[in-house]
């Protein structure tokens, strides 16, 4: 068997990647101290309100958040995907910076965040000694490998 009929190639599903990055963007601007409010998700993300409202329904209906018009709160479930999302895109922030020794890349953070299961997110964690910080002294959600 040849070595390229072993790879299996994957396409990612936007939407779930959609969904989380609203998520995620929900998140940071709690820990910023503001409210989530349509027009600090529009800015965070740099899009028009409107997507914004949409993106809100479909998240209210897959109950993620609680969304009235005015009020934006996450439900836990959606907490969780974002503390996911931000382990993620943290830990990989400190294997760059602490371990491969370079430049933090955003866009490729933002690219890999999205396809880490919690088998490969936990070793990460494990083998980066499971940092509490990460490089721009941000708190890193703790996982189950956590102690």
């Amino acid at each position: 068997m040849s070595s390229a009929s072993c790879e299996r190639l994957f396409v990612g599903t936007a939407e779930a990647e959609h969904i989380e990055m609203y998520l995620k963007a929900m998140w940071l601007i709690l820990e910023r101290g503001d409210e989530i409010k349509i027009n600090t998700i529009a800015k965070t993300l740099n899009i028009k309100q409107p997507s914004v409202v949409q993106m809100l329904k479909k998240l209210h209906n897959q109950k993620l958040v609680k969304y009235d018009k005015i009020d934006v709160v996450m439900t836990a479930e959606g907490r969780d995907i974002a503390a996911k999302m931000m382990r993620n895109s943290r830990l990989l922030e400190v294997l760059m910076a602490k371990s491969l020794k370079i430049d933090i890349d955003e866009e490729l953070v933002c690219g890999i965040e999205h396809h880490m299961n919690r088998q490969f997110t936990d070793a990460l964690c494990t083998m980066l000694d499971h940092p509490r910080k990460c490089p721009h002294d941000l708190d890193i959600p703790k996982g189950q490998c956590c102690g």
